[in-house]
C-alpha cells in the first residue's frame, strides 16, 4: 500500500496481518426425511427441539415413523435438525396423490400449508372495521377503506388473526402476511375487494387428502425427498425413518440415499427391517446395494429398539433405531468430539427399555466382522450402541474408512477446509499465498491436535500441511491451480481389549 508523504514527519498506518483462520463446521446437524401429518411438502424446515417439530408437522401420529424418530433424537441429545415431509405425488392416478384443503373466502382462495386431511376443519371468519376506523386506517395505509377486513383462521386450538388487511397491494397485503402462517397460503384472488362478513369453512370437494402410501420416487426424485436438502447449507447426518412405525423403507431408496449423503459430505444412518433374525439381517444387509466408496458414508444398526408409545398410553412398542442413534452421535460430538466413536457404555440409548432381540456375544461376533453394528443390552448400562463400523467396515475389505469416527472426522476436515480456503480463489499464486495457506490450515490442525483429535505425541506425528513449490508446479501455476495436501493420523477405536493374566509364583521376583 503506497502512502502519500507530502511533508517531513512520522506517518503511521495499519497493515493487515494476512492471517486467514479456518473455522471448524458443525458435525451433527441432522436431516430427517419422512411422512408427517401436516406441514410443507418437500421443503426443509429447521427445528431445534421436538416442540418445534410438533408446531410445524403435528407431532406424533401412529401412521408415521418420522415423529418417533425425531422424538428419539432429542431424547438422546440431538440438536439442530432439518425435517423434510414427503407424501405421494406424481402418481399415474391423480386420486392417489396427497392434496391440500382449500378454503374459499369470498373471491380469495386459501390453500392449506401442506397437503393432508389435517386442514379439513379449517374455519375462516371475516369481519370489517367500523366505518370511522376504516377511514383512519385506510388513510394511514394509503388504501381504500372499503377494502379493509380482518381474517381470523381457526383449526382446533390454533388461531391466527390478521387485522386490517387487504387483498390488493398495500402495507398489510394478505398474501404477504400469510407467508408466515402455519395454516394457509393464498392460492389465488379473482378481485381485490374485501370478502363479505361471514364464517367460511372448507366446502365439499375442496377437502385435503393424505394420498396413497409413499413410493421410492417420493424420496428420490429431483427436488423431492432427500434432494430437497439441496437448499440447506450444511447437513452432517441423514436419517430416513420408515413410513410407518412398524414398517420399513423400500430397499431401493438406501443406495441412492447413500450416494446423496456422500455427495453432501454427510453420513447416513440405515435402519433394519422389523422382525429380522441375525442371519436374516445379515443376508438383507449384504444385498442392500450400498457398496463401493459411498458405503464409507453409511452405517447400519441392528436390532430395532423398544420404548413406550405416548399414543398408546405408554405401552411398549418397537421402532426403528435411526433417530436414537443420530442423537447419540450428536451427544458424543458435543461431549467428546467427532473423533470419538459414538459407541460404548457411555453411548446409552435414552428412553429405550429393551431391544427387539437380545444379541449374544457369538451373534455380535457374526455382525461386527461384516461391518454391521450391534445394539446391545448390558445389565448395569442398559441398551447401548455397541458398534462403530461403516458399511465399508468388513474386515475383508481393509478400508481406510472402516470406522465411523474416522470417516466422520475426515468429512469434518474436508468440509471445514473447503469452506476455510474459499478466500484463496483469485489470489496471486506464489509463495506469499502458500505461506498464508500453511499458516491458516496448520493452526486449524494444531488446535484439533491439542484437543485430542489425532494420534501421536507431537504435531509432527499427528498431521502435516503441504503447500509449496513441490505440491504446486509451474505447470499448475500456469493453469491457475494451487495444490494443498493435508494428512492426519486418525484415532481408531479400541474394539478388542485383550487382558493377559499370568500366575506369579512365590519364588518369582
Amino acid at each position: 500500500m503506497s502512502i502519500s508523504t507530502p511533508y517531513p514527519g512520522v506517518y503511521v498506518t495499519e497493515v493487515p496481518s494476512g492471517n486467514r483462520t479456518v473455522t471448524g463446521v458443525a458435525t451433527s446437524i441432522t436431516a430427517f426425511v419422512g411422512t408427517a401429518r401436516r406441514g410443507p411438502l418437500d421443503t426443509p424446515v429447521r427445528i431445534g427441539s421436538f416442540t418445534d417439530f410438533e408446531r410445524a408437522f403435528g407431532g406424533l401420529v401412529r401412521s408415521s415413523g418420522l415423529g418417533y424418530a425425531v422424538r428419539d433424537f432429542y431424547l438422546n441429545g440431538g440438536g439442530p435438525a432439518y425435517v423434510v415431509r414427503v407424501a405421494r405425488q406424481g402418481d399415474a392416478d391423480p386420486t392417489h396423490d396427497a392434496a391440500a384443503a382449500q378454503l374459499v373466502v369470498g373471491d380469495v382462495t386459501l390453500e392449506a400449508h401442506g397437503p393432508g386431511e389435517w386442514a379439513n376443519d379449517l374455519v375462516g371468519v371475516v369481519t370489517h372495521p367500523a366505518t370511522a376506523d376504516a377511514a383512519d386506517i385506510g388513510a394511514a395505509q394509503g388504501v381504500d377503506p372499503d377494502d379493509l377486513f380482518t381474517l381470523t383462521l381457526s383449526l382446533g386450538e390454533e388461531t391466527e388473526v390478521y387485522r386490517n388487511v387487504t387483498v390488493g397491494d398495500g402495507p398489510a397485503r394478505l398474501a404477504n402476511l400469510l407467508e408466515s402462517s402455519r395454516l394457509v397460503r393464498q392460492a389465488s384472488a379473482s378481485s381485490t375487494s374485501a370478502p363479505g362478513e361471514d364464517t367460511y369453512t372448507v366446502a365439499t370437494g375442496d377437502e385435503g387428502t393424505d394420498g396413497a402410501a409413499v413410493e421410492p420416487d417420493d424420496y428420490t426424485d429431483d427436488g423431492r425427498g432427500f434432494h430437497a436438502l439441496d437448499t440447506v447449507d450444511l447437513v452432517n447426518i441423514v436419517v430416513l425413518p420408515p413410513p410407518t412405525p412398524s414398517g420399513s423403507l423400500h430397499d431401493s431408496v438406501w443406495p441412492l440415499a447413500a450416494q446423496y449423503a456422500a455427495s453432501r459430505r454427510a453420513f447416513l444412518v440405515v435402519d433394519p427391517k422389523p422382525g429380522q433374525t441375525v442371519e436374516g439381517f445379515a443376508a438383507w444387509a449384504d444385498g442392500l446395494g450400498v457398496t463401493g466408496e459411498v458405503a464409507r458414508n453409511a452405517a447400519v444398526y441392528f436390532p430395532r429398539v423398544r420404548h413406550a408409545d405416548p399414543l398408546r398410553g405408554g405401552q411398549v412398542d418397537t421402532f426403528a433405531p435411526g433417530g436414537a442413534v443420530a442423537g447419540v452421535y450428536a451427544r458424543t460430538d458435543a461431549a467428546r468430539g467427532v473423533w470419538k466413536a459414538p459407541a460404548g457404555l457411555e453411548a446409552g440409548l435414552t428412553g429405550v427399555v429393551a431391544l427387539e432381540s437380545t444379541l449374544t456375544n457369538d451373534q455380535n461376533g457374526q455382525l461386527n466382522p461384516a461391518g454391521y453394528n450391534a445394539l446391545r443390552t448390558f445389565r448395569d448400562a442398559g441398551s447401548v450402541v455397541w458398534g462403530a463400523r461403516t458399511l465399508r467396515g468388513a474386515d475383508v475389505l481393509s478400508d481406510d474408512y472402516k470406522y465411523v469416527p474416522v470417516r466422520r472426522l475426515a468429512l469434518f476436515l474436508e468440509e471445514s477446509l473447503y469452506r476455510g480456503t474459499q478466500w484463496v480463489v483469485f489470489e496471486p499464486n506464489d509463495e506469499p499465498l502458500w505461506s498464508q495457506i500453511r499458516l491458516g490450515v496448520g493452526a486449524f490442525m494444531q488446535d484439533l491436535f491439542r484437543r485430542g483429535a489425532f494420534q501421536g505425541t507431537s504435531a509432527r506425528d499427528a498431521f502435516f500441511v503441504r503447500c509449496d513449490g513441490e505440491t504446486t508446479s509451474q505447470y499448475d501455476i500456469d493453469r491457475g491451480v494451487v495444490n494443498i495436501q493435508v494428512g492426519f493420523a486418525p484415532l481408531k477405536p479400541a474394539e478388542f481389549v485383550i487382558v493377559s493374566i499370568q500366575q506369579k509364583t512365590a519364588a518369582a521376583r
